[in-house]
């Protein structure tokens, strides 16, 4: 049905929609065409109209120079000559006239007789050939549903019998097999005997317990223990077990003597208690954010997914290693070179050839490392170049706000220290401290204003923060000329938007919360 009906009456129906806007598109031409033709009559008439009033007037002129008895003959000359001139240019508007008019009514019967009648025809064609699409469309998809009709019996029959063959005994078996709970019932409860210390000569063959017993079971302590675990009618009880410790859980012993390992439920317990009260060894959950995301992000090779400042830092870091990693080169190869002419002088100390392959594969690495540097210096004078004027107004910044100095964005912040940007976490001192590290976090910056998204911000670059159209954020950093403000949602969640999408409106103490 998919394939014969519905893919098929769609691509008719795009073949369609392109032959009826071609028809259509052939009765404006037609149409307009006639248009044309009735204009250029339409002004022949107007001239020729326009050149007999012009000749009536010649002649009411001549008629009057010629009645008048003052006139001279040169003015009745003058006004004959200009008579016959009006008269003759009547007479060629007049066929000119006639021409497009004939040429217009011809053109107009062929318009209404011909053209028309043609493209309603076709349209006519067209559509009756639609129908009988249409026609065989509704024929298939009722061979279609036909063709399913079996097969839908099929199943109903099959679920009529497996309606049938229901075993409610079987299936409630099933049930208990799968989801018994496992608890075993609990043991018969020994007798405590508190006349023991009333009476010190105690015979063999009493009931009470020995002193030396050590599986001595206080009863207080069982109805605490269970208290524990839940089950279908309330409170299951807990026989008493133990105390549970790393190495009693794990082992157990054999008749000769030796231990083996055992899991059971009490050390599964034991393990999810460790790991519960286990404290995590991350220095910070901003870090482990920060590490996140940069998993997450698409890093490009020129950090252009970065705002400027953050990209001329990385881009300065690359280059200083590849500065050193082209120092590393240039010492080899010298002591390559230094080599090669001691045992060019000194041919029994080795073999000077030996050393031209490991020569070429330093000066290749050289060039490469060249180039390398040569890229990532043009990228930085493109960033330095959009950031120009950002240099002096970093010093005002850094004096006006001293609290940001050490800070970490989800980016780094904007110091002129680069070793400010990437510091390592603090050590820990014992298991509380390394807890509380954890979750210790800077003092949030202080607003210096708010502003209101004046566009949406997708943000998908990593520390950029988005945000919605009309969303108010605080701001907490201004723009420093890169284009870029940071901004901190009321959850806290800070980072940075385009300034041009932002209606700043910072506040008159910059301190303020």
């Amino acid at each position: 049905m998919a394939h014969r009906v519905y893919g098929e009456l769609m691509r008719y129906a795009h073949d369609l929609k392109t032959e009826r806007k071609m028809h259509l598109q052939e009765g404006r031409k037609a149409q307009q065409y006639l248009d044309m033709c009735w204009k250029q009559m339409d002004n022949s008439k107007k001239k020729f109209e326009r050149e007999c009033r012009e000749a009536e007037k010649a002649q009411q002129s001549y008629e009057r120079l010629d009645n008048d008895t003052n006139a001279t003959k040169a003015d009745v000359e003058k006004a004959k000559q200009q008579l016959n001139l009006r008269t003759h240019m009547a007479d060629e508007n007049k066929n000119e006239y006639a021409a497009q008019l004939q040429n217009f009514n011809g053109e107009q019967h062929k318009h209404f007789y011909v053209v028309i009648p043609q493209i309603y025809k076709q349209l006519q064609e067209m559509d009756e050939r639609r129908t009988i699409k249409l026609s065989e469309c509704y024929r298939g998809f009722a061979d279609s549903e036909r063709k399913v009709i079996p097969i839908i019996s099929k199943c109903l029959e099959g679920m009529i019998l497996a309606a049938k063959s229901v075993d409610e005994r079987r299936d409630s078996q099933m049930v208990v097999d799968s989801f018994k709970s496992g608890f075993e019932p609990p043991g018969d409860f020994p007798f405590e005997d508190y006349s023991q210390h009333i009476y010190r000569t105690i015979s063999d063959g009493t009931i009470s317990a020995s002193k030396q017993e050590s599986g001595k079971v206080d009863a207080k302590t069982t109805v605490g223990k269970a208290k524990g675990k839940l089950w279908l009618f309330g409170k299951k009880p807990k026989p008493q077990s133990p105390p549970l410790t790393p190495t009693s859980l794990f082992t157990s012993s054999t008749p000769n003597g030796s231990q083996f390992l055992t899991f059971s439920i009490e050390p599964v317990h034991y393990c999810m208690n460790e790991i519960k009260t286990g404290k995590p060894r991350i220095p910070s959950f901003r870090s482990l954010k920060r590490g996140w995301s940069v998993k997450m992000g698409p890093a490009l090779e020129d950090f252009s997914h970065l705002p400027p400042e953050q990209r001329r830092k990385k881009l300065q870091q690359r280059i200083d290693e590849l500065n050193r990693e082209l120092q590393k080169e240039s010492d080899q190869k010298e002591a390559l070179n230094k080599m090669k002419d001691v045992y060019e002088k000194n041919p029994q100390m080795g073999d000077p050839g030996s050393l031209q392959p490991k020569l070429a594969e330093t000066m290749n690495n050289i060039d490469r490392l060249r180039m390398e540097i040569h890229k990532n210096e043009a990228w930085l004078s493109e960033v330095e170049g959009k950031t120009g004027g950002r240099g002096d107004r970093r010093h005002s910044s850094d004096i006006n706000h001293l609290v940001t100095q050490g800070r970490e964005s989800p980016e780094g912040s904007y110091t002129d220290d680069a070793n400010q940007e990437v510091r390592g976490p603090p050590q820990q001192h014992g298991h509380h401290s390394e807890f509380d590290d954890e979750f210790e976090d800077d003092d949030p910056l202080p607003a210096i204003g708010h502003c209101k998204a004046i566009y949406p911000f997708d943000g998908h670059n990593e520390g950029t923060l988005a945000m919605k159209e009309g969303e108010v954020l605080y701001i907490i950093e201004e723009d420093k000329g890169d284009g870029w403000t940071r901004a901190r949602r009321q959850n806290g969640e800070e980072g940075y938007v385009p300034t041009s999408y932002i209606d700043v409106t910072l506040e008159k103490n910059s301190k303020g919360s």
